[in-house]
């Protein structure tokens, strides 16, 4: 009975009694009445509906009348859930938004926002999406003046939500995540254009904006992931797809993206990659940044660089694995901006990534250290390996980096690096170690110089001096004398890859006899000036560094690869005469090393030096092409394969090769002679006189066997100094005993003055016939000498004096102060009068 009270009263109101009232009412709202049909399903009276668009463009000051009126009666259809006349109510409200013009529309516009915020607050999916539908007419509709005081923070917060529906019904649920893409999409079209009004760019907003579409984007990618690899999606799949509209929608909010709120649209990427924990494994958040770096404009590429940089900083202390995702995330930004504007970061990111470097050493370091036996153990590995894992991805990102950088800037690089490894004995680097201990000290070194390594691969300079600069050469030599057999190589293939300026080392790779170097086809230019000059003025430091690098006692197979090639780079990119006779005096000096065997090598490592020789004076021989030289090596060869197969790379370096037990018995036809040599050079036109002058290394302070006599010789000094202060009772006599024997040799002069006469002839022809270069070296290292030993010496003598007024001493961290009397000072015997 009271249902059909309800209709009984619904069919008055619409029809007599009203209509006695019709004409007391405004035309807008009779207008507006005539367009709602008895029945819903029949729809919009498209009659009427003509009328009130009429009306409504001939009155445009009647359309927020006209809309208020549309939104009162559409309130009032939602709270009685009358779906039909909401459809109807909202196709009139578009056909009135897109028939009015833009001047007339702004009245009308703020009723038709409320209605859209009726529908996206009730709790149906279809009035949602039909709110949302709305939107979307409104957003493209393009106004010729902006109203600064409208607001979108409630759209903007009711599409988030929608991004995010976790509605049971999963169809329901991708339609209703939809439209709130759809939603944002609008909302950022109807803002982003106009430059007075930055609302939406604002924290806020972008806090809520960014992680729903990241949402959506990850969501559909896990789903493809579990199924399989996805096909190519048609134009109704991108429709009907949440992760490519969202995709979109990212990449046209980015590309609106300014220079003042570009980091405000970074930001939120990583937050929601941090609590999403999407860092590891971290394929999301590298196709987030890969879409980040396509769609923003390329001058702006750098913020989003040092965004990543900020990020790294702060989660320092996270897990290696975090971090490595990180990094990985900076090596594919950086992999696009280089091709573009990288800006002023350029050290920055080094400095950054270097900075990271170090604090992942430190903790592997503090790891191992901390390491006991049982569970601990297997958990320090893994962590190790996860630590590795951070510093290969540094590597690997340093490298891509600088190799992307023009030539000049890859200087300075190469220079920035350089000057972070630390050598022993000096304190030129500027990288904190004190917290690394040995270990971790070692393992910085390896990694800096991997990190070089990877800078200088492709690298190609027109001269020498400007792959090799003295600021560059002289700290990348000091570090070739470091005790690790692997440092070593390490320097050994950083220059390489800056003296082989025609792509001959790969011809080259291997220790062997080349039976015909024709073969090899190898390239080479007239040597120039600038590397001729380059030569006269370093090459007796590269002839030192290699002969010492040859002699060191932890040499493996590798080790004498990578010098072997030194020597044939330097021959093939910048020996000219002088320079080649050089290089032969070296190899006959380390020929000889190795049969006197002053350093005690073993006896692997003296029939490498062996090999090492004959390998490059066959390949010298026949790069200079002298018939008699290479009669002479090729002689000297077979014999060798024939009595002393180990002295030839083929066979010393297999794993079961025999080894002599001396060389000293060896005839001299298995070895290389000078005599020989300058004779065959001599009738070539080639001056010979310097061959006569056995090579001597230069001694200098980054010499690390002159390091170890200097210690020696700094504790000696020391004991001098203290036995002056111990009791003659504790003093043990070292003194020689007198006997007539000693005293008859002290007497006989005869043959002193023989050995005078033969350090006399020897300083003679050797200022005759050396070259000034090494003249002038080993003058200049005797003086140095003179000076290091002086200042140890005043070092460990000069000391501040004891002051009456006391000492300041620090214990259990508190400062003391001990006063001396003066009657129990000691001074100097010296200051004592």
């Amino acid at each position: 009975m009271p249902q059909a009270e309800g209709t009984v009263r619904a069919k008055i109101q619409r029809g007599g009694v009203c209509c006695c009232c019709s004409a007391l009412r405004p035309r807008y709202k009779r207008l507006v009445d005539n367009i709602f049909p008895e029945d819903p399903k029949d729809g919009l009276v498209k009659a009427d509906m003509e009328k009130l668009t009429f009306y409504a463009v001939s009155a445009p000051e009647k359309l927020d009348r006209i809309g208020s009126y549309l939104a009162e009666r559409l309130s009032r259809d939602v709270v009685r859930h009358r779906s039909g006349y909401v459809l109807i109510a909202m196709e009139a409200l578009d056909q009135l938004l897109m028939a009015c013009h833009s001047q007339s529309i702004k009245p009308f516009v703020e009723s038709f926002l409320h209605m859209v915020a009726k529908l996206l607050e009730s709790g149906e999916p279809k009035l949602q999406v039909l709110g949302t539908n709305s939107f979307v007419k409104f957003a493209n509709i393009e106004e010729d003046t902006p109203s600064y005081h409208r607001r979108y923070d409630f759209f903007v917060s009711r599409f988030s939500a929608m991004c995010h529906s976790c509605h049971s019904d999963p169809e329901i649920r991708t339609e209703i995540r939809i439209a709130g893409i759809r939603g944002i999409q609008g909302v950022v079209r109807k803002t982003v254009n106009d430059e007075l009004r930055a609302t939406i760019w604002e924290p806020q907003h972008m806090d809520k904006i960014v992680p729903s579409l990241l949402f959506n984007m990850q969501k559909i990618e896990e789903v493809d992931s579990r199924i399989g690899p996805p096909s190519s999606p048609s134009a109704t799949d991108k429709e009907e797809n949440p992760a490519v509209l969202a995709e979109n929608c990212f990449r046209e909010l980015l590309g609106r993206a300014t220079f003042g709120n570009m980091n405000n649209a970074v930001r939120p990427v990583f937050a929601h990659l941090d609590h999403h924990k999407l860092w590891d494994p971290n394929e999301f958040a590298v196709h987030c940044f890969k879409i980040i770096m396509y769609s923003i404009q390329a001058q702006y590429s750098h913020h989003v660089i040092q965004e990543i940089l900020g990020h790294l900083d702060a989660r320092k202390k996270d897990a290696p694995r975090v971090r490595a995702g990180i990094i990985q995330v900076l090596l594919e930004a950086v992999a696009i901006a280089a091709k573009g504007s990288i800006g002023p970061t350029v050290l920055e990111v080094f400095n950054t990534l270097l900075k990271h470097l170090r604090l992942s050493v430190e903790f592997e370091a503090n790891d191992l250290q901390g390491g006991s036996v049982g569970s601990v153990n297997l958990n320090t590995s893994s962590k190790d390996n996860d630590e590795k894992i951070v510093q290969n991805a540094i590597i690997q990102t340093i490298g891509f980096f600088g190799s992307n950088l023009p030539d000049y800037q890859r200087s300075e690089i190469m220079m920035f690096i350089m000057g972070k490894v630390p050598v022993f004995g000096t304190s030129t680097h500027t990288l904190d170690i004190s917290q690394l201990g040995d270990l971790g000290t070692r393992r910085i070194q390896i990694m800096l110089l991997r990190s070089l390594l990877m800078v200088t691969s492709g690298y190609k300079a027109k001269t020498i001096v400007t792959a090799l600069p003295g600021s560059f050469l002289d700290p990348l030599l000091s570090a070739s004398l470091m005790e690790d057999y692997e440092l070593r190589q390490l320097v050994l293939e950083v220059m390489h890859n800056l003296m082989d300026r025609h792509d001959n080392r790969a011809k080259l790779r291997g220790i062997r006899i080349i039976p015909d170097v024709a073969d090899l086809k190898i390239k080479r230019e007239k040597i120039c000036r600038q590397d001729t000059s380059f030569m006269k003025k370093n090459g007796q430091q590269l002839y030192r560094h290699i002969y010492l690098g040859c002699k060191e006692e932890d040499n493996v197979q590798k080790n004498y690869e990578l010098l072997y090639t030194s020597l044939a780079l330097i021959t093939i990119e910048l020996a000219n005469e002088e320079v080649v006779i050089d290089l032969i005096r070296l190899a006959i000096a380390l020929q000889d090393s190795a049969i006197i065997n002053e350093d005690n090598l073993p006896m692997f490592h003296r029939c490498g030096i062996m090999a090492l020789v004959a390998a490059y004076l066959n390949f010298v021989s026949q790069m200079i092409a002298v018939p008699a030289f290479c009669q002479h090596v090729s002689k000297v060869i077979e014999i060798r394969t024939m009595e002393a197969p180990y002295f030839l790379p083929e066979h010393i370096f297999r794993d079961k090769c025999m080894l002599p037990k001396s060389l000293e018995k060896h005839e001299k036809d298995l070895y290389f002679l000078t005599n020989k040599i300058a004779e065959s050079l001599g009738g070539s036109g080639y001056s010979v006189e310097r061959l006569s002058v056995p090579y001597v290394p230069q001694v200098t302070d980054e010499d690390r066997l002159s390091r170890r006599k200097s210690i020696v010789d700094t504790v000696s000094i020391q004991v001098d100094i203290l036995s002056n202060n111990v009791p003659s009772d504790d003093v043990v006599s070292n003194t020689e005993e007198i006997t007539f024997e000693a005293l008859k040799k002290a007497i006989d002069t005869s043959g002193m003055e023989e050995q005078e006469k033969e350090k006399r002839r020897l300083v003679i022809e050797k200022f005759q016939k050396a070259p000034f270069e090494e003249i002038a070296a080993q003058c200049e290292s005797k003086a140095n000498l003179l000076h290091d030993r002086l200042a140890q010496i005043l070092e460990l003598t000069i000391r501040p004096p004891p002051s009456p007024s006391g000492t300041l001493t620090i214990t259990s961290g508190h400062a003391q102060y001990q006063s001396v009397p003066v009657y129990e000072m000691k001074f100097p015997d010296l200051c004592v009068y």
